[in-house]
């Protein structure tokens, strides 16, 4: 085996995706493609990977998200409408429709809120906790199976230089006056 082929054998799709460009764009820097294309790449496969574990429990992601946000505001496990939407970045109209599916599916109840009779708080029932608990827990296990392919020290390296590029993009994306 020549250090070639060896070499070729370590070749993922966005290395053979790469190859395939010629020099038809002399400004792309193949080294931050490479970066980029499997940062979104790996995205996109991640998010199916939840996006089935969720299936397999009946729900989809933006219901998860729903179930996570009641969850995280600890016992009892209420927030009005207006509040998840609001933390959800969602319209009320795409808020109600969530909350339709799970009060459905018996995951989340809409109560009376007991300080404001015209209002309501939507809590998260016994199944919604066992269903967000049960979920989590399953995708656990297929993103601990995904990062197996790195050792401790290859994961602590990954998420320093991970977390690097987050913190550059995320100082870009603060508006000009929060930068002054």
């Amino acid at each position: 085996m020549t250090v070639e082929t060896s070499q070729k054998e370590q070749l993922d799709s966005v290395d053979r995706f790469l190859e395939q460009w010629n020099e038809d764009v002399p400004e792309l820097d193949f080294e931050v493609e490479g970066i980029v294309d499997r940062i979104y790449t790996l995205s996109k496969r991640l998010r199916q990977s939840a996006d089935d574990t969720f299936a397999a429990y009946g729900i989809n992601h933006g219901e998860w998200k729903v179930l996570l946000a009641l969850r995280r505001t600890g016992a009892p496990y209420r927030r009005s409408p207006g509040w998840l939407a609001e933390h959800l970045c969602l319209s009320s109209g795409a808020m109600t429709n969530r909350l339709d599916r799970l009060e459905q599916a018996e995951l989340v109840r809409r109560l009376p809120d007991p300080k404001d009779r015209r209002a309501l708080q939507v809590e998260l029932t016994d199944e919604g906790h066992r269903v967000w608990q049960e979920s989590i827990g399953a995708q656990a296990i297929k993103e601990a199976g995904i990062a197996s392919a790195l050792d401790e020290t290859e994961k602590q390296e990954l998420t320093t230089l991970l977390r690097k590029l987050m913190l550059s993009f995320e100082q870009d994306q603060q508006p000009a006056a929060a930068k002054r």
